[in-house]
């Protein structure tokens, strides 16, 4: 598992449609398996979960966007999973690294 997070001032469509574009153009094997939105007030969550196969492990690797924003403030929580064939612990860890770097590249972008 990696997980990265930060918080970010932007408008957050523009943040959230960046990572969905990001995500899923970064990969041929990229999928959105699901996703959630929750509005209560002037308050916003997305939750998005992506997939992709990692060559470097031969297995899939799965991605979890969460994103909360008030006004211009945006937290956001990336976190992978998989990405490795070992039993008891973890050996590889390349493939959810690479997918979680697509994430921080952007997110980079908005925080100045």
């Amino acid at each position: 598992m990696a997980k990265s997070e930060f918080t970010l001032r932007g408008n957050f469509n523009e943040i959230l449609e960046a990572i969905e574009t990001g995500v899923m153009g970064g990969s041929i094997s990229a999928s959105l398996e699901d996703r959630t939105d929750w509005y209560l007030g002037d308050v916003r969550c997305a939750v998005r979960v992506f997939e992709r196969y990692s060559m470097m492990g031969s297995n899939r690797v799965s991605l979890n966007v969460t994103m909360l924003g008030q006004g211009d403030t945006v937290q956001l929580c990336a976190i992978t999973s998989g990405g490795s064939q070992a039993m008891f612990f973890k050996i590889n860890t390349f493939g959810e690294e690479a997918f979680l770097e697509c994430v921080d590249k952007i997110a980079r972008g908005f925080n100045g």
